[in-house]
């Protein structure tokens, strides 16, 4: 299983329902990344997609919610973690919220983060990764990318052993 996301310092991923940045590139980088694949997030996560990017295009959205009778159009509905992971049926990124993230992580071999240097409030975080994750690489190897808008960040990618 695999994860991704953008966090700021103080692994911050969101506030009140939404990523409290702005980076185009890191937008394009997400979508290169899981291109073809399935995706996994919470409801919520879902919720906070603009309507007009749901279901995100060129992979199946796989929406994890404990609300028996919701649907969605162009979602497929996994009652629990497990059962996304089915519905996956072969390798998938999990994109969020918090909870997601904090479930997924045991199963977790890839995590690609975005760390964004910026100080935000936030509501939600991305899960620590301990010591058993190793850094694989980070881009650029030194320093930051700066975004057309100006926010500074670079991609970390880290692996732990299965």
């Amino acid at each position: 299983m695999r994860m991704i996301w953008a966090q700021s310092r103080g692994r911050v991923i969101g506030n009140q329902g939404a990523i409290p940045w702005h980076i185009p590139e890191d937008m394009a980088h997400f979508r290169e990344t899981t291109q073809g694949c399935p995706v996994i997030m919470g409801r919520a996560t879902w919720d906070s997609l603009k309507p007009k990017f749901r279901p995100l295009p060129g992979r199946d959205n796989i929406v994890v919610t404990r609300q028996p009778n919701w649907a969605a159009e162009g979602a497929i509905v996994a009652h629990s973690l497990p059962e996304a992971f089915e519905e996956a049926n072969r390798k998938a990124w999990v994109m969020g919220g918090s909870q997601i993230y904090a479930e997924a992580l045991p199963y977790a071999s890839l995590a690609v983060v975005t760390e964004v240097d910026i100080d935000v409030p936030g509501d939600a975080f991305a899960p620590e990764l301990d010591d058993s994750w190793t850094l694989e690489s980070a881009d650029p190897a030194e320093g930051w990318h700066t975004s057309k808008n100006g926010h500074r960040y670079r991609y970390l990618r880290y692996l732990r052993p299965a």
